[in-house]
């Protein structure tokens, strides 16, 4: 009895200091008790198991999800880009402020906003045009838009373009402008002190008023542009004026007969309807007089 209670066997129940054999054992590798640990850990960890759990069920319905949907992105976008119209490069892109930014061509004498004029059309307007600058120091440039909205006509526009381009008398003392717009179907004309007095009122409104609308309102804008060059080219080298087109009398002629082409129609018509209403009763009285007769 006395072994078994023994102090050194008591010790460790009874005394509330550790020991120091139980500072050197290692920890006892059974679990703890629930009671050691805080509630809320233990919450946060089942959460994130639970999480972790479940995400291997749910990630192939929304992979999927997201596959479907940015492969209807990418449809819709070549759909957008097949059938979407084509973009042109160049001055095609250019806006009626693009063209007052950009300042006056270098290598040519044409800004076509509105993509009309051919190459041919260009290359000529370039011979013509270049050739009147190296005689008579006079610099035209062309300018063709589809439409203005910065302006309320073709005038106010091309006065702005002489403007921005050149602004100041010295520099656009010799320098025209012509712009056509083919929305409107209309064109206008301005230029310099010397450009105006050397190409006169006369032909500066004839040309307004019978090249550029009357050409483009056929959509005949090449031979517009370039008939008013020639034009314009014919007055400052002090040649006769070639003239411009004229408005087409497009009047048809009417199907409606006249007064006296109608009275002469009805005339026909009673005498003919008097005949038919003569043989319809007549014809048959008489047919009927002769086979009373014949009894």
């Amino acid at each position: 009895m006395e072994t078994l209670l023994s102090s050194h066997s008591l010790s460790p129940i009874v005394n509330s200091k550790p020991s120091s054999a139980r500072t050197l054992i290692p920890p006892s590798p059974q679990p703890r008790s629930p009671s050691l640990f805080p509630s809320r850990p233990i919450t946060c960890s089942l959460k994130k198991q639970n999480s972790q759990s479940l995400k291997p069920s749910l990630e192939l319905p929304t992979s999927w999800f997201t596959h479907a949907r940015q492969g209807l992105a990418a449809l819709a976008v070549s759909l957008a880009l097949n059938f979407s119209p084509i973009l042109h490069s160049g001055n095609a892109l250019a806006s009626e402020f693009d063209v007052l930014n950009e300042g006056p061509p270098k290598e040519s004498f044409v800004v076509d906003d509105a993509s009309v004029l051919s190459r041919v059309t260009k290359s000529d307007l370039k011979r013509l045009l270049s050739d009147l600058e190296s005689r008579k120091n006079f610099h035209i440039n062309f300018i063709t838009v589809r439409k203005l909205t910065s302006k309320a006509d073709a005038f106010e526009y091309a006065d702005l373009v002489l403007e921005r381009w050149y602004p100041s008398i010295e520099d656009g003392n010799n320098k025209g402008i012509v712009v056509l717009v083919t929305s409107q179907k209309e064109g206008a004309v301005t230029g310099g002190p010397a450009f105006i007095q050397a190409v006169g009122e006369n032909i500066l409104d004839a040309t307004v008023s019978e090249n550029l609308p009357v050409l483009a309102t056929e959509e005949k804008y090449n031979e517009a542009v370039y008939s008013s060059a020639k034009r314009l080219v014919a007055a400052i080298d002090g040649l006769p004026d070639p003239g411009g087109p004229k408005f087409k009398d497009n009047k048809r002629e009417s199907n409606f007969k006249t007064k006296e082409e109608t009275e002469e129609k009805r005339g026909q018509f009673s005498l003919v309807v008097g005949g038919l209403l003569v043989i319809a009763f007549v014809v048959p009285m008489a047919q009927y007089y002769a086979y009373v007769s014949r009894k």
